[in-house]
């Protein structure tokens, strides 16, 4: 089986697609600003060929995403819509109405649950879990929860797990993610209900948005994901029977991954497979 092609440009492939599904974090940004190339390629796309859709496991609505991409200096033309696993987690905490859950994660993560009917409650009186990430991710490590997350497995309590992501690059650092304590939570025996990539609901509110945006429903062979996740962005996009390309540059979660045999070893790990490997996402 050979591997993805190496390719320095997204202009070649781009007369493929009718569609584009970007990942954020690793791809157009670092959390701190945005990469040099990424927002031209965007902005080229759009214009040339179709809907780009930022798709994102971001656990927050996304609404709140275009202002954070606007300091960071994308601009918004560089896009049609956005699409969160916060939004998918959203619909899932709404099908448990009239159940109390307990909540792991930061303050930052509390727009998740505006409009949203849920009670929270102590562990030993919740129902469910739901977790959005370490309450401080600069400070804390995903086995500081150990002995929490080993509680709730014992009490057979499911975890709504508000980003599959385990860790991203936040500048020059890695930061965690809910997805390493969702992790934990499955080793003691959790059940955990991901609505982020690389799992179906963010993937069908990604499909509803595209479908709205060219006013017929899209042909997935005609569509493209970019993403530098292998287990999340390009793992997700085969699930789903679309075309992805895998950042592989300093940016992503990846960083170092980028010779033929580190990428192809990333994918194998993740079981996952590209069309094509690119430093960074340029036109």
């Amino acid at each position: 089986m050979h591997g993805p092609i190496p390719i320095e440009h997204l202009a070649p492939f781009a007369s493929r697609y009718d569609a584009l599904l970007c990942d954020a974090w690793g791809v157009i940004h670092d959390g701190v600003r945005v990469f040099d190339g990424a927002a031209e390629a965007l902005l080229k796309f759009s214009r040339e060929r179709g809907p780009v859709l930022v798709i994102t496991n971001a656990p927050r609505p996304s609404h709140m995403i275009p202002p954070q991409l606007d300091r960071l200096g994308l601009p918004r033309a560089a896009y049609s819509a956005v699409v969160t696993s916060g939004d998918a987690t959203r619909v899932e905490i709404a099908k448990r109405q009239g159940k109390a859950a307990f909540r792991i994660g930061p303050a930052k993560d509390d727009a998740l649950f505006e409009g949203v009917p849920v009670e929270f409650a102590d562990l030993d009186k919740a129902s469910f879990i739901i977790c959005t990430g370490l309450i401080d991710d600069q400070s804390e490590e995903p086995d500081d929860y150990r002995g929490l997350l080993k509680k709730a497995a014992d009490r057979r309590l499911e975890m709504i797990c508000a980003n599959p992501d385990v860790v991203v690059r936040w500048g020059g650092r890695l930061a965690w993610c809910a997805g390493s304590l969702a992790r934990i939570y499955e080793e003691f025996g959790g059940t955990v209900v991901y609505g982020g990539k690389p799992h179906a609901p963010i993937y069908s509110l990604a499909m509803e948005e595209i479908a709205e945006l060219r006013g017929a429903p899209a042909n997935r062979s005609r569509i493209l994901a970019i993403g530098d996740g292998a287990a999340t962005d390009i793992r997700g996009a085969n699930l789903q029977g679309i075309d992805a390309v895998y950042v592989a540059g300093p940016g992503g979660v990846h960083h170092g991954a980028s010779s033929a045999d580190a990428v192809a070893a990333a994918l194998k790990a993740a079981g996952a497979s590209a069309i094509a490997v690119m430093e960074h996402l340029q036109w």
